[in-house]
């Protein structure tokens, strides 16, 4: 299989397709029979250990440079921290997997008898055949997609976004610390894991026990801000000065479009906050369930409102004896205990009905709470999709059996898949169907 592999990505494979999309029917895109024509010529045993081994070394080579890829079932380590958990210089990767591409080229013509001349041409074409394969099959996979989650990470972003992590306990802080040591590479056709490498094994202590929300509240003991101050120190890098700000108004867009792909954007930090976004709960996606609001009240915005309120109070009291500081922190105070007054009544107007069921994904979780969010163009998006949900577009969603029991119900009886997806096959009634046609002629003086 790795010996086809390498035939297959080879220039040589790749020009051999592009002649064929020359015919304007197949330019479109690469069709199984349009793969499975293509020549492939007899190997020896020699020819076909070289092209496995080849292969094996550019597939792990490859690998190793996803492991600071957050997003990647090969995720290890981000890239300011990768070195700690083994070598790691990606000039010489890509260095290296140039020269292996180079060789599984030299057999590939061999076998496909390209003369010099044509060698020549191909090797100094503008764009090769596989080039062109490469390209439409990223064409194919990001098809309608306005997000590019291939572009570069900053170091800095990469690296609080890993501290976010750590602080959820998703990621490992001990593999930065030689407390723990990485895993073996897996085989190329191994079953994907079920947790990066970098994720914390399930059983192992999080770097903080918590309910799956952790609040932007200066002086709570688990402020996220502080949190990642504490990551970093435990790693013995000194932490970003302006760690709230960037959480505050830059994490989510870049959470939101590292998390996303093609259509589909399944940011797993969400950021729940007062409208004017002075008081902000994040919740991590992976613990969500029909009792996060109700946390997020019991636990947070209670307290935090209380805590304000007193403040308030203090201040009223004060009366005439108020300076200008203290009126301007007095207004300030009251508009905060409103936007925390109105942040509780929608959490618990909510709750009542909210029952996530992650089988549904994360827009439709979050669809109900659109209103929470202070990001425009995921805040629209949820919108939409709780109008969709409204309109009976997303019935087979577990949601929409939690809002509209009745209506998904009476839609069970029809339709037998959406039926087996709720556990209602019962309720499904197999329509009778039409009545056969009876064949022949009809008799001459019949009905007559």
């Amino acid at each position: 299989m790795l010996a086809l592999v390498s035939l297959l990505n080879s220039r040589a494979f790749g020009l051999l397709v592009s002649v064929q999309l020359a015919r304007v029917e197949l330019a479109q895109s690469f069709e199984v029979g349009l793969i499975r024509q293509s020549p492939v010529p007899d190997l020896t045993a020699g020819q076909r250990a070289s092209l496995a081994k080849l292969a094996r070394r550019a597939w792990s080579l490859k690998r190793n440079l996803d492991t600071v890829n957050e997003t990647s079932h090969a995720f290890l380590l981000p890239a300011a921290l990768r070195p700690r958990a083994g070598e790691f210089d990606p000039p010489a990767i890509e260095a290296e997997l140039a020269r292996i591409q180079a060789d599984i080229d030299d057999i590939a013509f061999d076998l496909y008898e390209f003369s010099d001349s044509d060698r020549a041409a191909a090797l100094g074409g503008a764009q090769s055949g596989s080039d062109d394969m490469e390209k439409q099959a990223t064409d194919d996979d990001d098809e309608g997609g306005d997000e590019d989650d291939a572009t570069e990470v900053p170091s800095a972003d990469g690296l609080l976004s890993w501290a976010v992590g750590v602080a959820f306990g998703r990621f490992d802080v001990r593999l930065a610390t030689a407390e723990r040591a990485a895993s073996a590479e897996p085989e190329p056709f191994d079953p994907l894991p079920t947790k990066s490498p970098g994720m914390l094994p399930d059983g192992a202590a999080p770097f903080l026990v918590h309910t799956g929300i952790l609040p932007d509240d200066p002086g709570h003991p688990h402020d996220l801000p502080h949190l990642i101050e504490e990551v970093f120190a435990r790693v013995k890098l000194r932490a970003p000065d302006d760690a709230r700000r960037w959480l505050q108004r830059e994490f989510f867009p870049f959470h939101l479009q590292r998390y996303s792909k093609s259509r589909r954007k399944a940011p797993i930090y969400w950021p729940l906050a007062t409208s004017s976004g002075s008081y902000t709960l994040w919740v991590y996606y992976p613990q969500l369930s029909s009792q996060t609001l109700y946390t997020a009240v019991n636990d947070f915005v209670e307290p935090k409102l209380k805590l304000v309120a007193e403040q308030v109070s203090a201040l009223r009291n004060k009366g005439s004896a108020r300076r200008r500081e203290d009126e301007k922190r007095f207004e300030s105070l009251q508009a905060f205990e409103l936007e925390l007054i109105e942040l509780r009544d929608t959490l618990l107007k909510l709750a009542s009905a909210y029952k996530p069921n992650h089988d549904d994904g994360v827009l439709i979780c979050a669809a109900p709470l659109w209103s929470l969010f202070r990001h425009r163009p995921w805040q629209k998006l949820l919108k939409d999709t709780w109008a969709d949900l409204e309109a009976a577009k997303y019935d087979w969603a577990h949601l929409a059996m939690n809002y509209w029991p009745l209506r998904v119900r009476e839609k069970c009886k029809t339709d037998k898949s959406l039926a087996i997806g709720h556990g209602l096959e019962s309720l499904y009634v197999e329509s009778e169907g039409a009545p056969k046609k009876t064949g022949g002629r009809k008799k001459k003086g019949a009905d007559e």
